[in-house]
Parts: C-alpha cells; structure tokens; sequence
C-alpha cells in the first residue's frame, strides 16, 4: 500500500510540473505598463511626451497660421499685421519640420486645431479693428506660453535625437513669436499664467544663508 501511495504521489507530482509548465506556454507574458509608453527607433525611444510634442506643435500651427492671416487683413495696429505675417510664415517652417520628423518616426497627426484653438479662431475671424488687435496678441501670447513649457520639457529629457531637434527648434520659434507679440505693447502680462512657485530650498542651504545674514 506504501509503494502504490508513492506511485500516485510521484504521478500527482508530474501532473503538476506538467500543468505548470502548460500554464508558462499558453499565458501571454507580462507587459510592463511603463514599456508600453514608448516605442524603439533608429533614432532612439519615443515616448508618450515624444508624441505628444509632435502633435501639440502640429495644433499650435494648424490655428496659428489661419490667424496671422486674419490679422494681415482684420488688424488696425501695422505692427499687428507684420507680426501676424511673421509668425504666419515662421509656422509653416516650423510645421513642415514637425511633419517631416512625424513621418519618420511613424507618428499619426492631427489635420485641424483642436475644439479651443477652433473657438479662438471663430472668435478672431468675427473680430476688426483694436477689438482683433488687442484679442489677436493675447490670445497667441497665452498660447505661446503653455506650448513652450511643454516644448522645453520635452527638450529637457527626450531620448530621441530626431525630437531633441525639434524641440530645439520649436523653443527658438516660441521664444521669437512671444517677443513679436510682446513688441505691440497690446499684451496684458496681468493676465498670464503666474509662474510656478520656487521649491524649498534644503536644510543645509538655509542654514547657509542663515549665518551669512548673522
């Protein structure tokens, strides 16, 4: 009775190895959420912000352009106008470079701005005259500042070589297109977005500058 007990439990036993095993086959490995983000190419990972940046610069375009055309013809401020133009003409530069760097790097763009970049664009097109200017500059001097810092931080950390140049570019672009806009005297810095508040500095650089002032 003893040596049929062993039997079954060594076949018992190889029954589990045997299940187990199956299970390793049949289950699907495990997918790593953090991987799943980005994706390898030739010109290094491309992550979920590498994609992003691509397709915000698109957007910021897509409205950017339509407008610098509203204001050559819809501004009363000559200075509005030029800069109208410049960042009009600066944007198809800066778009062909986004296209191009998407189509290598297998990136889907969007064709048209997106639901609130749509309803500044109907704004300005019912707008003339110092209404338009006043509304053209500020709303292109917010814009400006929420895509340059998703632009720098993009630049900051990317680890595609192909998006560090972009970026690079787009940082250029974005810091010339504010200085135009901030060049008509129309735009309320009031009511930009306070810049976020500094960190706390480390116990030992307090105690630092504790004693420099004692």
């Amino acid at each position: 009775m003893h040596r049929l007990l062993r039997g079954e439990l060594f076949m018992l036993g190889g029954f589990v190895v045997a299940a187990a095993v199956t299970i390793v086959l049949v289950m699907p490995p495990s997918i790593d959420p953090a991987a799943a983000t980005w994706t390898q190419t030739s010109s290094g990972p491309l992550t979920a912000a590498d994609r992003d940046l691509l397709i915000k610069v698109r957007q910021a375009g897509l409205w950017e352009m339509p407008a610098g055309q509203y204001a050559e013809t819809r501004a009363e401020s000559q200075r509005v106008k030029e800069v109208g133009k410049l960042i009009m003409q600066e944007h198809m530069k800066l778009d062909l470079m986004t296209r191009q760097t998407a189509k290598k790097l297998g990136v889907a763009l969007p064709d048209e701005p997106n639901p609130e970049q749509q309803s500044w664009l109907a704004q300005l097109a019912s707008e003339s005259g110092p209404a338009f200017d006043k509304d053209y500059t500020n709303l292109l001097r917010a814009a400006h500042g929420k895509v340059f810092t998703v632009v720098a931080s993009v630049r900051s950390g990317t680890r595609n070589s192909e998006i560090r140049k972009l970026a690079q570019e787009g940082i250029n672009f974005v810091m010339r297109h504010m200085a135009y806009l901030e060049s008509t005297g129309l735009v309320d810095h009031t009511q930009l977005p306070e810049p976020p508040m500094p960190s706390p500095a480390p116990p030992v650089a307090m105690a630092v500058e504790k004693r420099r002032h004692t």
